[in-house]
């Protein structure tokens, strides 16, 4: 029998380095010979992908809080019945940019939804499935904020270019779930360079790599 795989997943707000930080990850894994999925939510399916360019470029006047809600749940449904647990399942390792976290924190807390049905949205399409390890990467938003520019200039997607306001609220909710005691979640300061990041990412890691 197969031993079941471990998953990980980034968190935090724009401009973090969490994207960076899942595809280095990601690639030391594999130099050591452990199969390893990297995916993104939303995304990671052909179906999820799709509702991913129906959020990020939205038609109309977009979505409102309750539809862009449920929109990431049926996303977060088709990656994880299609993608996340066959991996699993197989043995492989899923490393994953943005899990049900971020819809704790961009809809359920930036949003209104609330964290309750959020979680009832997760439980009812993905099962309640829980990373192994989740790496919250914080930084200052000035950071954020400068990499961003950097990064996007202003071509900003719907989620990307919304208010201060609203990020700052992202950041917040991010904060309040990473204060939670627990083993499954750590919080990691991502402003350095994406070396030094990674070494802290590393000392997480390598537990998971003790136990399996």
């Amino acid at each position: 029998m197969t031993d079941r795989g471990k998953f990980i997943a980034f968190e935090g707000g724009e401009g973090c380095g969490k994207s960076t930080q899942a595809r280095i990850l990601a690639d030391r894994l594999r130099q050591m010979d452990i199969a390893v999925e990297l995916t993104r939510e939303p995304g990671g399916t052909p179906g999820a992908e799709a509702i991913r360019a129906l959020l990020l470029d939205p038609p109309g006047d977009g979505w409102g809080p309750q539809a862009e809600a449920l929109l990431f749940a049926a996303a977060r449904a088709d990656h994880v019945a299609r993608r996340i647990m066959p991996a699993l399942n197989a043995g492989r390792w899923v490393v994953c940019d943005r899990f049900v976290d971020s819809s704790r924190a961009y809809q359920g807390g930036a949003g209104g939804i609330g964290d309750e049905a959020v979680q009832t949205l997760h439980a009812i399409g993905s099962g309640g499935l829980r990373p192994d390890l989740t790496i919250f990467i914080a930084v200052p938003s000035e950071i954020a904020a400068e990499r961003l520019t950097k990064r996007d200039g202003d071509a900003a997607d719907a989620i990307g270019g919304r208010s201060a306001a609203y990020h700052g609220a992202v950041a917040d909710a991010f904060a309040q779930l990473a204060a939670v005691p627990g083993d499954a979640l750590i919080t990691i300061d991502g402003a350095d360079t994406p070396e030094q990041v990674h070494a802290r990412v590393w000392q997480a890691v390598a537990r998971l790599l003790h136990s399996a």
